[in-house]
């Protein structure tokens, strides 16, 4: 979510930029393949996954979403439509925790709403 963060809030993306956050805050060497996976999965299905979280986020528009709020969502949202052997219950318990530290008072519940609508969804799939 941090590195997802930093590029939102820097509004680009590059394999320097991850490859500096990565070697400057990770400290385990088995984080980086997960870490990669996430950040380059939601960058390659950032379009898909925006749609889904307005469809699901009740009149909120991405841009309006807090940066926090929003990085941690589309993490989720990519890890329930595109990472199988994670639970979704286990990937909105994570971002709900997340919400918590990072965000605001409103992020766990706002992320929370928005995150059990779209495992619904997707869980019948």
């Amino acid at each position: 979510m941090q590195a997802l963060f930093y590029m939102d809030m820097r509004q680009k993306k590059s394999e320097e930029m991850i490859s500096f956050f990565s070697e400057y805050f990770l400290s385990s060497k088995k984080v980086p393949p997960f870490f990669m996976n996430i950040v380059k999965g939601v960058d390659l299905h950032k379009g898909e996954i925006d749609s889904i979280i307005e469809q699901f986020s009740s009149n909120w528009k991405i841009s309006r979403m807090s940066c926090v709020d929003r990085n941690i969502i589309r993490v989720a949202v990519y890890e329930i439509l595109f990472c199988d052997d994670i639970p979704a219950k286990v990937s909105i318990n994570e971002a709900i925790d997340i919400g918590k530290k990072f965000g605001d008072k409103d992020s766990g519940s706002f992320i929370n709403a928005v995150l059990d609508n779209i495992r619904k969804k997707f869980e019948k799939k």
